[in-house]
């Protein structure tokens, strides 16, 4: 058994796409039309087999929902071999860090938030760590 997909509610496809491509450095996985205002869009960190569906909010109820995956928890964790430059790059594409760099048991971390304020941890694990 694998997951494969995570519905991740969005306000607009293409700003979403863009931010997760450009800024992130996520990969496209496919992106199918399937009617007039409908896609299939998935998008995922590279080497990793799950994706992110990126579901277009329809109506109050999922637009309310947009920005509250977690609840105002982290929700998503983001692992790196290369802490240092990948937080320099998203600095530099300015994303908003809710707080500054620290060191935990499993690795430094640092929560910073998606273009919708989702939180999300970048975590840089040390080489021998349960959370690899």
């Amino acid at each position: 058994m694998r997951l494969i997909n995570i519905t991740y509610v969005v306000r607009d496809y293409d700003e979403a796409l863009r931010w997760f491509v450009d800024v992130l450095g996520f990969e496209l996985r496919e992106d199918t039309q399937l009617d007039s205002t409908k896609r299939w869009l998935r998008v995922a960190a590279p080497g990793s087999e799950t994706c992110l569906l990126l579901a277009k909010a329809v109506g109050a109820s999922q637009l309310n929902a947009v920005g509250q995956a977690a609840g105002g928890r982290v929700g998503f964790f983001l692992h790196t071999d290369e802490f240092e430059t990948m937080y320099e790059r998203l600095l530099k594409k300015g994303v908003k860090f809710r707080e500054q760099p620290r060191n935990e048991p499993y690795g430094t971390v640092v929560v910073f938030e998606d273009l919708y304020g989702n939180a999300w941890d970048l975590i840089g694990l040390p080489e021998k760590s349960p959370h690899n």
